[in-house]
């Protein structure tokens, strides 16, 4: 089954992780999509990728621009998409590029919009929220799925706002962003790093929340005896002052920059807990969402700390391991009561969770493309589809 799939940045790991859960389920995927990078891969996972050109975090006006010119300019693509039985977006604005091209380029194939941020601009009520929001309800008539990665996103946003299963009756499916394993597990969960003090604490992946760099540089400056922070991944410095000052100017705070998905069990291996606190967009999308670390610090052995109140604390309660606070200022004392036996039980309640939770297989890369095909071109409210959602285990 050929497949149009339109991501916002080309070099993101987590694209590269769904062209291979496409490709394992049968899918062979053309990408198409904008960089954050100066070049962009001629390839993802073996299939072919088209660069649409450089974008930039925080620039949405750059952003806007470039893709009404990738949609206004999409007819270009009609050989390239030829004969693709389903288009798949990643993200509104290539919901956009997406659906131009599919008009343009004259598929006959459904439209499938992946979700996996709302950003703040979509919760305003100035005019420019309302616009957009408006825009999203149109572009989803046109499609006939909807993938999210927490439920959280339907229940705050989608079902509320955007009206999806009422006056919206699109279909959805849940995708949690677990760690990819196609073969049989072949890497054993890491051994429990020897207990502390000082506790080292790993902040992984997306590196975009100021105020959780200043509670963990903060607490190490005044604690270096109690916690040691490690830092990896690609931090968004337009959210910053000076991350990288900050983080030299901190005791016991070190930064080992980006890294590839050979290196988690490493990285996860080496700390006792990763930090899995969000506040860029608090009382939103930082609220809503299930993120990547959640999942490889369980496939990998590390305990991660989250807020009791919040997504991410929720998943954790539920499948019965973690650290959850209701604040944050209750760190300090958590690690200064800690214990070597306590740590243990800790890991323990983590080894007893079933991989399901933290990991996708062959499986469910299957069950995604099965959702994805035989679905109607076109959907609108004329042509109502029963509302129904999918989870994948």
């Amino acid at each position: 089954m050929k497949l149009a799939y339109f991501v916002h940045d080309l070099a993101d790991p987590a694209v590269t992780r769904r062209v291979r859960m496409l490709q394992a389920g049968g899918a062979q995927p053309v990408v198409l999509g904008f960089r954050r990078t100066d070049t962009a891969p001629e390839t993802i996972a073996g299939a072919p990728a088209v660069d649409l050109g450089r974008t930039y975090d925080a620039r949405l006006g750059h952003r806007a621009k470039a893709t009404a010119r990738a949609a206004l300019t999409s007819g270009r693509w009609r050989e390239l998409l030829a004969g693709a039985e389903v288009v798949m977006a990643r993200t509104l604005e290539m919901l956009a590029v997406a659906e131009a091209a599919r008009r343009t380029c004259r598929l006959d194939a459904p439209l499938v919009y992946e979700c996996l941020d709302i950003h703040r601009l979509m919760l305003g009520e100035g005019a420019k929220s309302r616009a957009m929001r408006a825009v999203e309800r149109a572009l989803m008539r046109r499609a006939s799925l909807l993938i999210v990665s927490s439920p959280a996103f339907l229940e705050a946003y989608f079902e509320p706002r955007q009206g999806v299963g009422a006056t919206l009756p699109i279909p959805t499916l849940l995708m949690e962003n677990k760690v990819l394993e196609l073969e049989p597990r072949q890497t054993a969960r890491p051994a429990p790093r020897p207990p502390g003090p000082p506790w080292r604490i790993g902040w992984m992946g997306a590196i975009r929340c100021r105020k959780s760099l200043d509670i963990l540089t903060a607490l190490a400056a005044r604690r270096p005896d109690l916690v040691e922070v490690v830092i990896h991944g690609r931090p968004a410095y337009t959210e910053f002052d000076d991350f990288d000052a900050q983080v030299a100017a901190a005791p016991n705070v070190s930064f080992g920059g980006a890294y590839t998905a050979a290196d988690l069990p490493r990285l996860y291996g080496d700390v006792h807990f990763s930090w899995a606190i969000d506040y860029m967009e608090e009382g939103q999308n930082s609220s809503w969402l299930l993120p990547n670390r959640i999942y490889e610090s369980g496939r990998y052995g590390a305990t991660p700390i989250a807020l009791a109140g919040v997504q991410t604390g929720r998943y954790l309660a539920e499948h019965g391991f973690g650290v959850r606070l209701g604040d944050p200022g209750e760190l300090e004392g958590f690690l200064e009561g800690l214990t070597a036996e306590t740590y243990a039980g800790l890991r323990q309640r983590l080894d007893a969770v079933p991989s399901s939770a933290f990991v996708a297989d062959a499986g469910d890369c299957g069950r995604l493309v099965e959702a994805l095909v035989d679905r109607p071109v076109g959907l609108t409210r004329q042509q109502p589809l029963a509302a129904e959602t999918k989870l994948v285990a």
